[in-house]
């Protein structure tokens, strides 16, 4: 093989070209024996030939565009910019902007008669005023944006009642924090507690021999100091007297024993500081008689703002009264009584004059109808609900209670024109869940505004009146009547077929009698049936329930009602499947006519038009036709909720029958029935069954009965097993409706929104909370105590303690300590596991009460209250002490013991048995009986002085209590809410929500503008849990803060949903051991379980566009359900968004948008008949 010839010259001389391939700039190497006329630029393909090339290329930039750029194209501006002429407007210069006003006018009414008693001009500074500084009205009004719902960085307007602080307290304040000693002003009494330590070393006596306490435990036990008093009153003395200091100062010569505290024989209490003489309370709540007549109505107010087409009663004149008077009123009345018309005026005023009136509902469904009724009546009436706005620059707007409260945080610019708030159902403040809106609202509406509530007859109405009097300093007039516009009569059903149909047994009349006549008749009924039942098969006893029976119970009855004209007819069942079991049981009775069905068929049709042709052949579609065309109805929280409008509008036209409900129907509106039957008065609470309350027998009832068409309303029980006990009947029927009770606690959304503003402290929110009214109340009284005590404690002066009694006071404290300490140990014995084992049926205790000290007794009875404990006990005293006891009791005075011969003799001069005691008393002349020749050298004002000196700390230390007490009472540290409220700081500042000195940080910012569940909310955000996820998985998983019920149907979830589900477990896990750890009683295990995610799958499905008809073939979950869930769903998903937003998080917004569009959609987010 030959070898091949390799160069062997220079590398340089290589026989290779560069050669330019195309014009794109790609090179490549060719071979060229020839090397071409040595050029240094490659060769190229192109046919023109490589463009030139100016070797001085360099130089040329330099000149032409860094030494004279003016001939750049950028600055020759006539070519790049246009402009346009503009015209002249003369006039123009004659428009000049108007000023803010320097003055303001205010109006100054009668509180009792609302009666014009002049105006006031007041000057008034808007410098540099704005939502995110000021809580003034006065403030300029923010973005059009924001004047409906407001913004969460605008601050709320200045709650009426609140006492604005002077720029005198602001200055103080401010001064107090500049000389605040960081040494010797630190806090020694925790908050919430009503003691603590005492950390002055100085007062630390160190005596040679030093005593414990504990060792005088045993040696004291047959003393006692004082008598026993309640542990908080002995805790404050406590503290009170490790903190005292006794200066020495010399006591004043007094002749008189009364000022030195000497003791009257029949009195043997220490003298007691004389109460002051207190100024009459002010009454908040005025109680109006609503029965008596009105007759100068029309002479009072010759112009109606609105005129009803019919007479109005009397306590509704009244009302209209107090509403022109601009006064403030709570009526409370039964259902239908005509509530309704005392709202309608009111708005109607608002209307007049030209200000704005809100009209708030429990719940959405209400709002929708309220919406219809005055949209008819009025016209210029808007809506806000969590999911629709209509005409909200109308005069009178419907919205839920939530939205209203959400307005007020907000600085909604709504507020400023606001005259009237009709706050209807007002007795849902018992709601344990929601009724804590109604407290906040209250407390945070602004003064100018005034209140109407709207509520069923409740027992403490003044009560409740005189608390919101208060806390808004106004006065609020009540308007109470039990007087329903179509009396009531009570029966009790026992027949099952067409043989006893006609069993209805009078259990109380129209004018409230309670007939025993009629329930033992219907017990004989029960007896006789159930003894025809045994002889025909055997001795089984028919105890009822099965469906047989109840299909003949339901066949019967309303074969019966149809024969006395008693339809239409509410039937109350407080169960969903027992609701449509009941319904199911009448499969084969029709209550409309041909023309009936005609015009169900064409309004049910017209109604369900705009809903896709899937939706409208959804089972329960089908199947509520079904039952509607033959006048039978369903309502309960499971249907549709426009199938639910849908039965309602049927029902008010008379076309449905009967109606199968729950009790949410009773809260609806003005929808009365011929007659209520009652399928059982036992119900479920959520946490076990139990008997209807009165308050909810009465609401469901007072459905019976329609005003001007009947004379009576038939109210109708049920008695399918047993006929319920009488006396659980007479309660139900006859007794006291429930109270008003508070249902206030502290959320995080309310600490938070409270903080971001520095005026607010949630101090003043818990103090103005219904629960602290009774304490609050008297809390001018308990200053105006405090200042006499003061000045008693001024007068009594310093004592001098020297010679024998130099230990006095130290020996005083000691004893107290040791009395505390005894108690507080007792205290944990008794509360111990051990404890509450030993202290037993049988078990033998030594008592020491304010009459028995240190007597022997046994334990007879244990009540099961654990929070408040009695021990029912039979102790051993002597008769004497009894009848001392009882006398007391009464209020006498102790009777002296009338003297026995021997006293009366005088044969022998009394001598003490055992130790010596002394005693200084008031003695008349009379009873002294002998005077003797002898006298004895003796220093009187010494003994006196001595007796006043040994005195004195104990009289010095019960006005010192007292005043603690008193001082207590007024403080923020008697909240019962406190100790919480600060476990929820601290778990806000672990969380970074806040810092050290409660100013809201990033992470509150967000937390406020989440609704609900913020903690898990924000941390959801913050920690970047949901950004990656799809939109529709990101809804999946929000599906837990909405979805509060059971089902028996596993979801089937992809990886990712499973990683979200653990990642929201793991979440909620650490902000429960935070909560935990910071002192809230709420279970680890409580907190997690309350994010449910049984509708995870569902929801996932439903924004991907699953139609509804499959959705339901993945639960078990009815479908009114899952529309309400999804419609809060797209609340939780609007506060996410807003979240994000906030933090800069536009991926995760974005998101959110689309997931809101996923999921509104279809049946689920069809509008409401209501508003159309």
């Amino acid at each position: 093989m030959a070898t091949p010839n390799l160069f062997s010259g220079d590398p340089l001389d290589l026989p290779i070209s560069i050669l330019e391939v195309g014009i794109a700039g790609r090179l490549e190497l060719i071979t060229d024996h020839q090397k071409c006329n040595g050029s240094s630029f490659p060769l190229t393909t192109n046919p023109n030939g490589l463009p030139p090339y100016d070797v001085d290329l360099s130089c040329e930039v330099i000149q032409r565009y860094l030494a004279d750029p003016e001939w750049l194209p950028i600055h020759h501006f006539d070519h790049s910019h246009r402009s346009w002429p503009q015209g002249k407007n003369v006039h123009s210069l004659y428009h000049m902007d108007v000023s803010a006003p320097h003055m303001d006018l205010s109006m100054e009414r009668n509180a009792a008669t609302g009666e014009l008693r002049g105006i006031n001009e007041g000057s008034i500074n808007y410098s540099g005023l704005s939502a995110q500084n000021s809580l003034s009205l006065r403030r300029p009004p923010g973005p059009a944006s924001q004047s409906v719902r407001g913004s969460t960085s605008n601050f709320p307007f200045w709650p009426g009642g609140m006492d604005e602080p002077t720029l005198e307290q602001i200055k103080d304040t401010g001064d107090k924090q500049e000389a605040l000693d960081f040494e010797k002003d630190l806090l020694s009494v925790p908050p919430g507690w009503k003691h603590g330590m005492d950390f002055n070393q100085s007062d630390i006596l160190h005596p040679t021999g030093v005593i414990p306490l504990t060792s005088l435990l045993g040696t004291l036990e047959d003393f006692s100091f004082g008598d026993s008093s309640e542990e908080e009153e002995t805790t404050e003395t406590n503290d009170r007297t490790k903190k005292r200091v006794m200066k020495t100062e010399g006591l004043q010569r007094s002749n008189s024993l009364e000022e030195l505290g000497v003791e009257a024989p029949t009195t043997p209490a220490p003298p007691s500081v004389s109460p002051a003489t207190d100024a009459p309370q002010e009454q908040w709540a005025v109680s109006l008689d609503s029965n008596s007549s009105v007759d100068d109505f029309y002479k009072r107010i010759p112009e109606l703002a609105f005129k009803h087409p019919f007479e109005l009663d009397p306590f509704q004149k009244k009302a209209i009264q107090c509403l022109e008077a601009g006064s403030s009123v709570f009526i409370a009345a039964h259902t239908s009584a005509g509530k309704t018309v005392v709202a309608e005026y009111a708005i109607a005023l608002s209307l007049k004059h030209m200000t704005r009136a809100i009209y708030t509902s429990p719940i959405k469904a209400l709002s929708n109808q309220k919406f219809r009724d005055f949209k008819i009546t009025f016209g210029d009436v808007g809506l806000i609900t969590g999911d629709v706005q209509l005409y909200t620059g109308a005069s009178c707007l419907i919205m839920t209670t939530e939205i209203l409260r959400s307005m007020l945080y907000n600085g909604s610019d709504v507020i400023r024109d606001l005259e009237w708030v009709i706050f209807d159902e007002v007795h849902y403040i018992n709601d344990a869940e929601r009724g804590v809106v109604w407290e906040e609202v209250l407390i945070m509406l602004p003064d100018h505004v005034n209140i109407i509530l709207l509520s069923a007859t409740v027992p403490n109405t003044l009560e409740f009146a005189d608390w919101i009097g208060r806390i808004k300093k106004k006065k609020i007039f009540v308007i109470s009547t039990t007087r329903r516009p179509v009396p009531l009569e009570h029966y009790l059903y026992t027949g099952n077929s067409q043989k006893t149909q006609n069993q209805f047994f009078l259990l109380q009349d129209a004018f409230g009698a309670f007939q025993t006549k009629g329930y033992y008749a219907a017990v004989e009924a029960k007896k006789e049936r159930a003894s025809k039942y045994s002889q025909t098969f055997g001795a089984r006893h028919p105890h009822g329930g099965g469906a047989g029976q109840d299909k003949g119970t339901w066949l019967s009855l309303v074969q019966s009602l149809r024969t006395r004209d008693a339809l239409p007819v509410v039937v109350f069942t407080f169960s969903r499947t027992r609701c449509e079991q009941n319904a199911a049981a009448l499969s084969t009775v029709d209550f409309c006519t041909t023309a009936e069905r005609s015009e169900v068929q064409t309004y049910y049709t017209k109604c369900l038009i705009r809903l896709r042709g899937g939706d409208r052949q959804l089972p329960q579609v089908l199947y509520m036709l079904d039952l509607l065309k033959r006048g039978i109805g369903i309502h309960h929280s499971g249907i549709l909720p426009i199938l639910k409008e849908v039965v309602e509008m049927l029902f008010s036209r008379g076309l449905v029958k009967i109606l199968f409900a729950t009790e949410t129907f009773a809260m609806g509106v003005n929808m009365p029935a011929r007659t209520v039957v009652f399928d059982s008065i036992r119900k479920h609470d959520g946490s076990n069954f139990r008997d209807l309350t009165p308050g909810e027998y009465i609401q469901m009832a007072g459905r019976a009965g329609r005003r001007g068409l009947d004379n009576t309303g038939m109210v109708i029980i049920l008695c399918k097993a047993d006929v319920p006990e009488m006396s659980d009947l007479h309660k139900m029927m006859l007794g006291k409706p429930t109270l008003l009770q508070s249902q206030f606690r502290l959320t995080y959304s309310m600490i938070l929104n409270l903080l971001r503003v520095e005026a607010l402290r949630v101090e003043d929110m818990m103090k103005r909370s219904f629960a602290e009214s009774r304490t609050q109340k008297d809390s001018k009284t308990h200053k105006q105590r405090i200042k006499l005590l003061t000045q008693k404690m001024a007068d009594m002066g310093d004592i001098e303690c020297s010679g024998d009694l130099a230990d006095l006071h130290d020996y005083f404290v000691t004893v107290q300590e040791l009395i505390c300490t005894r108690e507080m140990l007792h205290k944990r014995v008794v509360e111990s596991i051990n404890g509450m084992k030993c202290l037993s049926i049988g078990r033998i205790v030594i008592v020491n009460t304010e009459y028995h000290s240190w007597v022997p007794g046994i334990i007879l009875q244990v009540s099961s209250d654990s929070s408040n404990r009695i021990y029912t006990t039979l102790v051993l005293c002597e008769k004497r002490r009894e009848q001392e006891v009882n006398q007391v009791e009464k209020g006498d005075k102790l009777v002296k013991k009338a003297p026995l011969p021997r006293d009366l003799l005088l044969s022998k001069v009394f001598r003490p048995e055992g130790p010596c005691d002394y005693k200084l008393l008031k003695l008349h002349s009379s009873e002294i009986v002998i005077l003797t020749g002898k006298t004895l050298r003796v220093q009187a004002d010494k003994i006196l002085n001595d007796v006043a000196r040994s005195q004195t700390p104990r009289f010095r230390s019960e006005l010192l209590d007292e005043l603690e007490r008193l001082r207590f009472l007024t403080s923020d540290q008697s909240l019962s809410l406190l100790p919480e409220y600060q476990q929820r700081i601290n778990v806000l500042r672990t969380l970074q929500y806040i810092d050290d000195g409660g100013a809201v940080q990033l992470k509150g910012r967000v937390a406020c503008e989440v609704s609900s569940h913020e903690l898990l909310v924000t941390e959801l955000v913050l920690d970047g849990a949901l950004s990656p996820l799809a939109p529709e998985e990101i809804a999946a998983l929000l599906s837990c803060l909405v979805f509060q019920h059971k089902t028996q149907c596993e979801p089937r979830l992809s990886d990712t949903l499973k990683q979200g589900v653990k990642k929201v477990q793991e979440l909620a896990e650490r902000l429960a051991l935070i909560q935990r750890e910071c002192g809230l009683r709420e279970s680890v295990e409580d907190f997690v379980a309350q994010y449910k995610f049984g509708l995870t799958e569902v929801v996932y499905e439903w924004a991907r566009g699953m139609p509804f008809a499959e959705i339901m073939t993945l639960t078990d979950i009815q479908e009114g359900l899952i529309v309400r869930c999804v419609q809060r769903l797209d609340e939780a998903c609007r506060d996410v968004r807003s979240a994000a937003r906030l933090v800069g998080d536009a991926t995760l917004c974005a998101k959110m948008d689309s997931a809101s569009q996923l999921i509104k959609r279809d049946i689920v987010f069809a509008a409401s008949l209501y508003t159309q």
